[in-house]
């Protein structure tokens, strides 16, 4: 694949990344989380982003679709910025437990979505 291919579908993937996560956290915050207590539409999809970036990197993947795919792609789905804004929302109201269990939780959901996604990996291979 060319340079430019690459470039143009991580670029296109990226977009379609960014809709599906709109989609989800809209869907998964209104039926969870109807009252904004805690973030659990931005906890989805960085947990499941961090499962399928643990499939991707447990697959035999060339450069070029690891970079499609995963930059791409679930770079566009998964949101750091989004977590780190959702936390800092929640220490202004003052809610020590929930920044605490939003941080925290999403490390360690994150951690064993990744491990488990690799593991899937290596059952597929």
């Amino acid at each position: 694949m060319s340079a430019a291919l690459t470039w143009i579908g991580v670029g296109l993937l990226g977009g379609c990344g960014a809709v599906l996560r709109v989609l989800l956290t809209v869907g998964v915050t209104a039926r969870f989380a109807p009252a904004g207590r805690l973030p659990f539409g931005t906890v989805a999809v960085n947990v499941s982003g961090s499962a399928l970036l643990g499939l991707l990197a447990g697959l035999t993947l060339s450069d070029d679709a690891m970079l499609v795919a995963g930059t791409g792609l679930l770079g566009g789905y998964t949101t750091f910025s989004t977590w780190m804004v959702d936390s800092e929302r929640l220490a202004q109201e003052r809610r020590s437990r929930a920044v605490a269990a939003n941080v925290v939780g999403s490390l360690v959901a994150g951690l064993v979505a990744l491990l488990l996604g690799r593991a899937l990996a290596r059952l597929l291979a």
